[in-house]
């Protein structure tokens, strides 16, 4: 049977309509390549996106922070200190310093959460900068370490803190604090990479930064200490930071102090950042 002439119309039709989407499309030039900062400032802004539909995210920088305050000033300051107002003062920045690093866990989760449900697969696939989705991710992380400083500084004034230096001071101690937790943040993401679960790298995560935050200088001076534990304390880089974010605040802050927590910062960067770089290329 031969073809009809409505069919032939048809098909003729159709290859000037291909032809010409053809000719359009070649004729459109193609758009340019997002730059760097631009791919990580988009996913870091999926990041805010992801907290704006979830607010229940925000709870562990903002609930959690202030139970800590609360419960370890009145429990224990009386007896560590002899006053709940002076130790507070000891006490509120080595909180600012482990409620953001405790905050740097959730680093790990969210990125093995896309890695389980196929996420990251989509964002390779992606014309962009291949680390953009994990510098963004870790730049959206950022702004909770922010939420998370600013409600502990907000606690400690409502309750009597005052810093000697001022509104810079604070704000010194709390970039300096974001900067280290950056670079923790690589840690987290390697180990969200290595794990099956979210559930595991939650676990694996507060198993490691536990011991180190709480054998550190945050909660009591190590004087106090058993001579093991003192030196152990006096070598942890938590203590570091914790000393130059009191120093920041109330004055007389050392320079070997964020000498050390520069210089600790730097190196977790440049060990994990391209360990969770080459991970998250590689790991299917």
């Amino acid at each position: 049977m031969s073809a009809t002439p409505a069919t032939t119309h048809t098909a003729a039709a159709r290859a000037a309509e291909e032809a010409a989407l053809r000719k359009a499309l070649a004729a459109t030039p193609r758009p340019p390549r997002a730059s760097a900062l631009s791919s990580a400032l988009t996913f870091g802004w999926r990041g805010m996106l992801k907290v704006k539909h979830v607010p229940e995210q925000l709870l562990d920088v903002t609930i959690t922070p202030v139970m800590f305050v609360l419960m370890f000033t009145y429990l224990f300051g009386g007896a560590i200190a002899g006053s709940t107002a002076e130790y507070l003062d000891y006490i509120l920045p080595g909180i600012l310093v482990m409620s953001v690093l405790f905050t740097t866990v959730y680093s790990g989760v969210a990125l093995n959460t896309d890695l389980t449900k196929g996420v990251v697969d989509r964002f390779r696939s992606l014309p962009t900068w291949r680390p953009a989705p994990l510098v963004g991710a870790l730049l959206g992380d950022s702004v909770r370490y922010l939420v998370a400083g600013t409600v502990i500084v907000a606690l400690g004034v409502v309750l009597g803190f005052r810093p000697d230096e001022g509104v810079p001071g604070v704000l010194a101690a709390l970039g300096l604090t974001i900067v280290f937790a950056f670079a923790l943040s690589w840690v987290f993401t390697t180990i969200g990479l290595l794990m099956r679960s979210p559930s595991a790298v939650m676990n694996a995560g507060f198993m490691g930064i536990f011991p180190l935050t709480f054998l550190s200088n945050v909660f009591v001076d190590p004087e106090t200490l058993p001579s093991v534990l003192e030196a152990f304390v006096n070598v942890n880089p938590i203590s570091f930071l914790a000393d130059a974010s009191r120093g920041l605040m109330q004055g007389g802050v050392e320079r070997t102090d964020i000498a050390v927590v520069l210089g600790t910062a730097a190196v977790l960067t440049a060990v994990f950042a391209p360990l969770t770089t080459h991970l998250y290329r590689t790991r299917s």
